[in-house]
């Protein structure tokens, strides 16, 4: 069954387009939205990075660039300190649209990829400082190891228990373990995956591993905000493989948790009944998120050059 775009039924009308330049950089066919529509006396411009979903391309982002740059002009005109503009930025990611080399890299095991877990693994982006994750997970061991399992690989069946080499395997080989790692949430933040057995992660880290965890957060989650935003009923990307991780951050941050003066706001909303799409529920979170972060941080920016 082919992989269903989860923008489709997004919007049932197209929002009011704002303007686009296209501009290459470094090589990449890269559109900016919004610049024209900037207030001429705003004192910081804030860009929003749009990531388009897999098999999909750029353009797929262009009604969320205009929805979320709508809403943010209509506040500014509202507020006498007009503050930080708002432009957003979409480029395809690699082997996508005008970057697409290999048709069969961006498919999946079922479809005759055998390198899917590696392919996916690549259009992961660094860099966030506030994010919002749509239908994501941070866990990319228990996603891709489910999957794995319903594709029924060899290297999940032939083991025994099932499963229990699959990790290691030609399907989710050694360098791959290693950026997982180093890239991923919960390969970085728990440690080695190889040695990773926990079908839960509750407990609290020993006074060892915080000595690990506690500069690496620091480093990495310090003052952040991250909104997750997941279908209760999606089986491509399950919320279910993502949640132990989930609980295990929400655990160490909460008021009473072992990193909670990390500064860290974690936002994870998980809709009834919505499948592996976007919904327009989703869509009233992602503006509402935005508009909270300028706000709470436009202080912070005062006085700074703006940077693109």
């Amino acid at each position: 069954m082919a992989t269903p775009n989860p923008m489709d039924a997004t919007y049932s009308a197209s929002p009011s387009a704002v303007s686009k330049q296209m501009y290459t950089i470094a090589g990449i066919r890269t559109t900016v939205y919004g610049l024209e529509e900037l207030p001429t006396d705003v004192k910081n411009v804030a860009c929003l990075w749009l990531l388009h979903p897999r098999l999909q391309t750029q353009e797929c982002m262009a009604p969320i660039a205009a929805t979320t740059i709508t809403e943010w002009n209509t506040r500014l005109q509202n507020n006498k300190d007009k503050g930080t503009g708002l432009i957003a930025i979409s480029f395809d990611q690699r082997n996508h649209g005008t970057r697409k080399v290999d048709n069969l890299a961006n498919e999946a095991w079922r479809s005759g990829n055998a390198s899917h877990a590696q392919d996916m693994f690549s259009i992961y982006q660094p860099r966030i400082t506030s994010g919002v994750v749509i239908i994501g997970c941070p866990d990319y061991v228990r996603v891709m190891s489910d999957r794995a399992r319903l594709s029924k690989l060899k290297s999940w069946t032939d083991s025994s228990p099932p499963g229990s080499q699959f990790i290691g395997s030609k399907d989710f080989p050694r360098g791959l373990v290693e950026a997982v790692e180093k890239y991923d949430p919960a390969g970085l933040l728990l440690g080695k995956v190889l040695a990773r057995t926990e079908e839960t992660y509750t407990r609290d880290p020993t006074e060892e591993e915080e000595k690990r965890l506690i500069p690496l957060m620091t480093n990495t989650l310090h003052g952040k905000r991250i909104l997750n935003l997941a279908g209760g009923a999606d089986k491509l990307v399950p919320y279910k493989a993502g949640e132990p991780f989930l609980q295990w951050l929400k655990k160490a941050i909460s008021e009473d948790g072992w990193f909670r003066d990390g500064g860290i706001t974690l936002e994870d909303v998980v809709f009834d009944g919505v499948g592996h799409e976007m919904s327009a529920g989703m869509i009233h979170e992602v503006v509402r998120f935005i508009g909270e972060t300028f706000d709470q941080t436009e202080a912070a920016v005062s006085g700074r050059p703006s940077k693109i």
